[in-house]
């Protein structure tokens, strides 16, 4: 057990010493707490548990085992819970406006909350995509000594299913692929339990990128959500959490260019979302560290895509936690001097330290390429600029889907159209999809074009058409698509003044995103263009609107 003193209860210490703090401590001890323990540290457990996704919904155990770790090693943990929404249940509705919103809403709830109750550590079990960078945001403000756990990915459902193959087979139903039957028998097996989304999506993303960064305990990415590994992960998180509170390590000391530097690498070597760039924006916001989209450009360039997964490609996360996770991985690129193995971990060890006996990946396995073979030997999150997008865009382009196209503009107002004339043969070859007004302040929040993009697959366009829009894409997202384009639509950016014929290039190779217009003809269309009335004026979307800061600065809401 950690040898407890008094500089580690530097907050707690506030609220219950003394004998003006006899009231507060009344209230604490209805709550179970005992003499003994107002002279221990308080670890605040946050739980991001609730039954509105099987992302999140074994989490309340799992915070329980945080508190019973921080508990162990001689520190008070006390539960509380954040919220968390579900992408996969609200993606192509209104309420999609509210996912990328409880990112803020989630980083703010662990302040008030730790901040208000005077927590000495923190602990935050996430597991679903908003919540984990939001937690790690939360913490990061309050900069307290911090671990994130990560609740898990799920199992395959049948014929190695998962949610994409549900959105998929919306549009293979509308094309005439499959019947109502046999999308309802996906409908009714792909999602078989608890846990995060099975591909290489966004919180398995998120989850990697985080236990790169230094943040999670090693292999707390790449662990089932229903399995003894990751109970065992949340207990050690609670005991390690007062470990770091005795050496006063802080996120601060961990969270540096450095370690950015390293997650940027993992997510892409892990062929990663879209959003991991969005949010390790606004994580390192939240630390002072100094992360632009140019960053991701200049270690694109040397980090080859080394992992075989979903939705690209073929496997899933449960598949990579059977053969080692992502610890194997982080080793091969340590050693091509790829990492920064000289960083803080919340192990209290460097990464280096922490990679030193890590064995390799079994032989035989081909979810992770060697570096002499790679999926792709340069970013697959590639950023694009020009007369579209001259703040920035980003893609995910693996090279699968092509490198360069050309196509004419078919210009939809929001997701719903656009998902409309999909669906209804709208939409043809040679077609760039441009859906717009979907930006942080446009939609407002940003909403992920899941719908859209796994219609376009479904109807087996995904080599046929691109899409671009001012919104976002989920993890699952894959073909040719070009997101977080800025300035957005409600800004005036160019994509506002689009319309449907213009001749739209996207080049993965030059970085370059550009319609044929000519700046006279476009400062014409600029001069009839007047901004939208905002969507919501009164409530948490309005606020939004009203705070949120572009994409390519991480969509943030105190810069």
């Amino acid at each position: 057990m950690t040898k407890i003193t008094d500089n580690m209860r530097k907050f707690s210490s506030q609220v219950v010493d003394g004998v003006e703090a006899a009231p507060g401590r009344a209230m604490l001890r209805a709550v179970g707490f005992t003499d003994e323990d107002f002279k221990k540290p308080q670890i605040g457990i946050a739980s991001t548990w609730a039954n509105v996704t099987p992302c999140n919904m074994h989490i309340n155990k799992l915070a329980e085992e945080a508190e019973k770790g921080a508990n162990d090693a001689g520190g008070k943990g006390v539960i509380f819970n954040t919220i968390t929404v579900s992408d996969g249940i609200a993606n192509g509705t209104e309420g999609m406006k509210y996912s990328l919103v409880s990112r803020e809403v989630i980083a703010d709830s662990i302040e008030t909350v730790a901040g208000c109750e005077g927590f000495d550590g923190i602990v935050a079990v996430g597991g679903c995509d908003k919540n984990m960078p939001g937690c790690i945001i939360g913490m990061a403000r309050l900069n307290r000594p911090s671990i994130f756990v990560y609740g898990g990915t799920i199992k395959p459902g049948a014929g190695h299913t998962d949610i994409i193959s549900v959105f998929e087979a919306v549009g293979q139903h509308a094309k005439g692929d499959i019947d109502l039957i046999q999308v309802k028998q996906i409908e009714d097996t792909a999602i078989p339990g608890p846990g995060s989304c099975g591909g290489m999506y966004t919180a398995n993303t998120m989850a990697s990128a985080i236990e790169a960064l230094g943040m999670s305990l090693p292999g707390s990415s790449a662990q089932n959500a229903i399995s003894s590994d990751k109970a065992s992960d949340c207990f050690r998180a609670g005991q390690q959490v007062v470990e770091l509170l005795a050496r006063d390590i802080k996120p601060r000391d961990i969270m540096t260019r450095k370690a950015f530097e390293n997650s940027i690498r993992v997510i892409i070597a892990l062929a990663g979302s879209t959003n991991g760039v969005l949010h390790l924006l606004a994580m390192a916001h939240a630390v002072d560290v100094q992360l632009t989209l140019d960053d991701f450009i200049e270690i694109g360039k040397t980090t080859p895509v080394l992992a075989d997964l979903r939705p690209s490609g073929q496997y899933m996360m449960s598949e990579l936690v059977a053969i080692g996770g992502i610890q194997p991985l982080m080793k091969r690129m340590l050693d091509a001097g790829l990492l920064h193995g000289d960083v803080m971990t919340v192990t209290g060890k460097t990464l280096a330290e922490n990679l030193a006996n890590v064995a390799d990946y079994p032989a035989g396995q081909d979810i992770i390429r060697p570096f002499d073979n790679p999926i792709k030997k340069d970013s697959h999150l590639v950023i694009l600029s020009g007369n579209l997008a001259p703040t920035g865009s980003v893609a995910k382009i693996t090279g699968k889907e092509g490198l360069r196209f050309e196509g004419s503009a078919r210009v939809y107002h929001g997701e719903e159209a656009a998902l409309a004339g999909i669906l209804n043969g709208e939409v043809v070859a040679g077609d760039v999809i441009v859906i717009r007004y979907e930006g942080p302040k446009g939609g407002p929040g940003m909403r992920e074009m899941l719908s859209p993009t796994s219609a376009v697959m479904g109807k087996g366009l995904g080599k046929e058409v691109a899409l671009i829009t001012d919104g976002r894409f989920s993890g699952g997202s894959h073909g040719f698509v070009v997101g977080h384009i800025t300035p957005e639509a409600f800004d005036g950016g160019p994509i506002a003044l689009l319309e449907n014929g213009d001749k739209i290039t996207i080049d993965a190779e030059t970085r370059e995103i550009s319609v044929a217009v000519s700046e006279a003809d476009m400062a014409k269309r600029r001069a009839k263009w007047v901004q939208p009335k905002p969507n919501y004026t009164r409530g948490v979307l309005a606020k939004y609107a009203k705070l949120v800061s572009s994409a390519s600065e991480g969509a943030v809401t105190d810069k």
